[in-house]
């Protein structure tokens, strides 16, 4: 097993397939209300890729001890919790001997 800050040679095929999945997507998405190049059934293959590498991705991360690392939004909730702390009653207070 690797350290937590190397990843394995399958981590980096993994991302690099993403990756390349993801430029050849972004590279060939036509203009809006122009023909797409790839046919239904490329697309929902590379969907598929995506979904096979991700599944991968996270068991390795797990493999790893790295556990569920999810993206987040600003505005979904949070299971923390901001607790707020004064010192208003700390100035008077006396020091424990």
């Amino acid at each position: 097993m690797t350290g937590n800050n190397e990843i394995s040679k399958e981590q980096r095929v993994m991302r690099a397939m993403r990756m390349t999945l993801a430029s050849i997507v972004k590279d060939t998405t036509p203009q809006p209300g122009m023909h797409h190049p790839l046919s239904e059934r490329t697309i929902e293959d590379i969907k598929a890729c995506f979904a096979l590498i991700s599944a991968r991705e996270i068991e390795l991360a797990e493999e790893a001890g790295i556990g569920k690392e999810r993206p987040f939004f600003s505005d979904d909730p949070q299971n923390a919790k901001v607790v707020s702390i004064s010192k208003a009653g700390l100035k008077n207070r006396k020091p424990e001997e």
